[in-house]
C-alpha cells in the first residue's frame, strides 16, 4: 500500500501547486522563480514554468513566505532494502561520525530512524533511514520522498519510465547508481537431506523451493537463471523455513548469503559435474553465478556537500571493512595465488577437447604460474558484449586505484576466456577482443598511469562451469585480472 501511495505522489507532482512561489536572486538580479520543492542546506530545487531545476544557493538570496532558513542542516533521506538500511547503513553512519569527529544523535519513528550529526552543538547533517524494500525505496525516490534508494535489484521497465516522467533521470544509466556491497542467493538444505548440490533445472521442476518472504524473496527470485521456480514456498520467518527444510529431505531452500547463519549451504552445479560454492571470494569474483549487488540509486541531481561527503565515504575503500563486518561482501580487491587454482585447472584438463589440446593448457599454465589473480573480474550481460553492473563498477574501481598509483610500475594482465560455443579459433579471437575492450575502458579512465596494462587470451581453455546452461556460459565468459 505504501508503494502505491508513493507512486501516486509522482503523478501529483505535475498537478496544481499548493505551495507559494519563491524568488531567488543574486547581485545581478532575479535568477529563478517557482515553487520550492526542497532545500537541503545548499541546493534549492524549484518547480518552475519549464519544469524542475536545481540551483546552488550559496550565493543566492531567497524572497517569499516559503523561503527556508539559510542555516538549515543538510538533509539526506534514504529508503530501501530493510536488511541493508537497518544494519549496514547505521554502522556506516556511526563510523563516518567518528572519522569526522561529529556527535551523533538518533531518533526512531516507525520504520524511519533519523540520525543527526553535529559539530560544536550545531547540526551538520540529518540522515533519515527508512527500512522498507527495494520496490518501496525506488518508489520513494521517484516520488521525491527519498534522495537515495537502496535496492538488491535493478529497476524494472515500469520504474524506469516513472522515474523519467517524474524528472528523476534515467535509472538505467550507470552514473545514477553505485554498488555499496555484494550479497548472493545461496541454496541450503535441512539436516535430513542427502543432497550435495543442486542445479537450477532441478528447481524448475518437481522439488519445492523454500524462500523467505519480503524483499529477500524478491531479490532471490530475480537472480535465478531459469526465472521463478515451479513450486515456491514462502516462509514468514527463519524458524519456519528451517523447520520446513528439515521435514522434507528433497526440498531446497534459497536464502541470502548475508543471512546464511547456521544453515548448510550446497553448491550450484551443472550436468558436467562442475559446481560453484558461495564464499566471500567467489562472490567478489562473480565465479559464483547468483551474486546480488546492493545498489545505491540517486535521482540524477546534486546533493549538499555534507550529504555528498557521506555518500563518498560509503563507497570508499576505508568503508569496506565496515560493510564486511555488517554482513555484506565488501568490494576491496583481494589476491588469489596461482596455487589456489587447482580445481579450475583440474576441470580444464578433464574437459579439454581435441581442438584445444593439452598444449594450450600448458601454455596458459606457464604464463599464469608466476602471477597472482585479483578478485576484480569482468563479466558480461547474457547474450551481450556489454559488461554487467558489478563489472562496470570494477572498471571504475580499478581505474581509481591506478590513478592513486596503487599498482605503480607493476604489470597488470587482462586475461580473456570464453565458453565453448563456436570453434576454438573463434573463441580465441572473441576472448582477445573482450580483454582488449576491458583494458581500454580502464585505461580511458586512468590516462597516464605508470602501471603496464597488458592483454592475453586463452579462449575456452579454462572453464569454470558447465556450458549446458546459460548461467554456466555466463560464468565462463569473463576477463580476469592477473598481477605480475
Amino acid at each position: 500500500m505504501r508503494r502505491v501511495l508513493s507512486l501516486v505522489a509522482v503523478l501529483l507532482l505535475s498537478g496544481p501547486a499548493a505551495a507559494q512561489t519563491i524568488r531567488l536572486s543574486d547581485d545581478t538580479g532575479q535568477v529563478a522563480e517557482g515553487e520550492l520543492l526542497d532545500f537541503d542546506g545548499r541546493y534549492y530545487r524549484l518547480l518552475g514554468p519549464y519544469g524542475e531545476i536545481t540551483l546552488d544557493g550559496s550565493s543566492l538570496t531567497c524572497a517569499g513566505d516559503d523561503c527556508p532558513r539559510p542555516d538549515v542542516a543538510a538533509r539526506l533521506r534514504i529508503s530501501g532494502a530493510a536488511s541493508v538500511v537497518s544494519t549496514v547503513l547505521p554502522a556506516l553512519l556511526e563510523t563516518y561520525a567518528r572519522r569526522r569527529e561529529l556527535d551523533l544523535a538518533i531518533v526512531e519513528e516507525g520504520v524511519t530512524r533519523e540520525y543527526t550529526l553535529s559539530q560544536s552543538g550545531a547540526a551538520v547533517l540529518k540522515v533519515a533511514l527508512a527500512a522498507t524494500s527495494s520496490a518501496e525505496g525506488l518508489a520513494d525516490l521517484i516520488a521525491d520522498a527519498a534522495d537515495l534508494a537502496v535496492t538488491t535489484r535493478l529497476p524494472n521497465a515500469t520504474e524506469q519510465i516513472l522515474a523519467r516522467e517524474a524528472g528523476r533521470g534515467d535509472l538505467s544509466r550507470a552514473r545514477q547508481r553505485t554498488i555499496i556491497g555484494l550479497d548472493a542467493a545461496v541454496a541450503v538444505i535441512g539436516d535430513t537431506s542427502t543432497r550435495r548440490s543442486v542445479a537450477p533445472a532441478d528447481m524448475d521442476n518437481a522439488i519445492s523451493v523454500h524462500v523467505p518472504t519480503g524483499d529477500a524473496q524478491e531479490a532471490i527470485l530475480s537472480i535465478l537463471p531459469g526465472g521463478r521456480p515451479a513450486l515456491v514456498v514462502p516462509h514468514p520467518d527463519r524458524p519456519a523455513l528451517d523447520t520446513a527444510l528439515d521435514a522434507d529431505p528433497e526440498a531446497v531452500g534459497l536464502v541470502l548469503f548475508s543471512e546464511l547463519g547456521g544453515l548448510q549451504a550446497i553448491p550450484i552445479a551443472g550436468a558436467c559435474g562442475a559446481g560453484a560454492d558461495a564464499s566471500q571470494m567467489s562472490i567478489k569474483t562473480e565465479d559464483y553465478p547468483l551474486v546480488l549487488p546492493v545498489y545505491l540509486f540517486s535521482p540524477g541531481r546534486r546533493l549538499a556537500p555534507a550529504a555528498r561527503d557521506f555518500v563518498d565515504y560509503v563507497t570508499s575503500p576505508i568503508a569496506q571493512p565496515v560493510i564486511r563486518r555488517a554482513g555484506l561482501v565488501d568490494q576491496f580487491p583481494q589476491t588469489i595465488p596461482f596455487g589456489q587454482q587447482g580445481d579450475r585447472i583440474g576441470l580444464a584438463v578433464v574437459s579439454a577437447e581435441e581442438e584445444i589440446g593439452l598444449s594450450a593448457l600448458r601454455r596458459m599454465v606457464q604464463a599464469l604460474d608466476d602471477r597472482t589473480r585479483l578478485t576484480l573480474t569482468f563479466r558480461f550481460r547474457n547474450g551481450s558484449s556489454a559488461l554487467d553492473a558489478q563489472s562496470m563498477g570494477n572498471v571504475e574501481r580499478l581505474a581509481e586505484t591506478l590513478r592513486d598509483g596503487i599498482f605503480q610500475a607493476r604489470r597488470l594482465v587482462f586475461v580473456g576466456f570464453t565458453d565453448r560455443e563456436g570453434s576454438a579459433a573463434a573463441n580465441q579471437r572473441v576472448s582477445l577482443e573482450r580483454a582488449t575492450a576491458v583494458r581500454d575502458a580502464v585505461a580511458a579512465l586512468a590516462p597516464g598511469g605508470s602501471a603496464e596494462l597488458a592483454v592475453e587470451a586463452y579462449g575456452e581453455a579454462l572453464p569454470m562451469a558447465c556450458d549446458d546452461t546459460d548461467w554456466g556460459k555466463r560464468v565462463n565468459r569473463r576477463v580476469e585480472l592477473w598481477l605480475e
